[in-house]
């Protein structure tokens, strides 16, 4: 009878902030940690080593900017439209050391999994890497 009177509400998720270059890397690089549906403490690892390196940040600063980017990649938009922003916002080197930096992610757990592999190709394509340099990074990254 009170769940008639006061039926129960959906929790509202929080707002989360228009994604922007940092953003959306950092969601990719969560995106390619999760193709294989298995998040681990070193694929966190080296993510929060990416943001770090790449935006100047602290460690804390970069893990905060990492706990953003996992509520983003779960409720916001496709990979092309955050690959859209990376060509808007950044050039071809920019973005393949972005590539080179997700191949590492791909890579921190020890493991090689087709799914993350093909989720990479699929993020390189939308980020107008060339298939010689894709080919190239993952003969770099997988020690070929």
């Amino acid at each position: 009878m009170f769940e008639r009177l006061f039926p129960r509400r959906a929790p509202e998720s929080p707002k989360l902030p228009e994604p922007d270059a940092q953003l959306a890397l950092g969601a990719l690089l969560v995106r390619v940690a999760l193709a294989d549906r298995e998040y681990k403490a070193e694929e966190v690892a080296q993510i929060d080593r990416i943001l770090t390196a790449m935006f100047g940040l602290k460690p804390i600063e970069a893990a905060k900017l990492r706990a953003t980017c996992e509520a983003l990649e779960r409720d916001a938009p496709g990979t092309p439209e955050f690959a859209d922003i990376l060509r808007v916002e950044l050039n071809y080197q920019h973005r393949h050391d972005l590539a080179e930096a997700m191949w590492k992610v791909v890579l921190a757990d020890g493991k090689r999994r087709d799914i993350e592999e093909s989720m990479l190709h699929q993020i390189e394509g939308a980020l107008g890497i060339t298939p010689d340099d894709s080919a190239e990074m993952q003969a770099d990254a997988t020690g070929m």
